[in-house]
């Protein structure tokens, strides 16, 4: 499949064909420590948007003053509460508080590996597809600025750039997309990153 010009189609077939893409091990070593007891559930959004141009990914930049990740991309989303009964429905309904996409406007397709992050979270990223017509109501205390980029940038190996850095003797990688005046880094990186082999384009 051509990266450049790659459809809701194809990215379905291409997702639900292939066995999801585990995270760089030497992603995880961060916290690697970390009990699974100690972990609380949350899901995120990863959002497809079919455009005239093809497919674009929604991205949210963070509240500067929140307690998690200030100030970082990421996709919508959030803890689990019970009232939620999924985590599927957490990412949905993270999405219409945040971003104000509401439920019937998201039709899911599926769901990429827990993945543990260093604020003691398991956080499971959802893959779904947004409707083209949906309209932002921002919450102002959770989301600075809602916006999408081009999948076929996003999924392009060739824009991820991965640095590796040493803490007490052991190395841990991390990952990082630049697109325009947006650094993409930490878990959505790690995303990304996950996704892109999981799609596995041709590039």
């Amino acid at each position: 499949m051509d990266i450049a010009n790659v459809n809701k189609t194809q990215l379905m077939q291409s997702f639900l064909l292939t066995m999801p893409a585990a995270y760089h091990a030497q992603s995880l070593l961060r916290v690697a420590h970390l009990s699974p007891n100690s972990l609380r559930k949350a899901s995120v959004l990863v959002g497809f948007v079919e455009r005239e141009n093809g497919l674009n990914i929604v991205l949210t930049k963070r509240a500067a003053h929140l307690k998690h990740h200030p100030g970082q991309i990421s996709f919508p989303g959030g803890k689990y509460e019970e009232s939620d009964g999924s985590l599927y429905q957490t990412a949905k309904r993270e999405a219409q508080e945040e971003i104000g996409v509401s439920s019937n406007e998201i039709e899911i397709l599926g769901q990429l590996p827990e993945l543990v992050t260093v604020s003691h979270f398991a956080v499971t990223p959802v893959v779904a597809f947004i409707d083209a017509n949906y309209k932002t109501r921002i919450d102002r205390n959770e989301v600075e600025e809602v916006f999408e980029i081009p999948a076929n940038y996003l999924l392009d190996q060739r824009k991820l750039y991965s640095s590796t850095f040493q803490i007490q003797n052991t190395l841990h990688r991390v990952f990082a997309i630049p697109y325009k005046h947006h650094f993409i880094w930490g878990m959505t990186a790690q995303i990304i990153q996950a996704l892109q082999n999981h799609i596995n384009l041709s590039r």
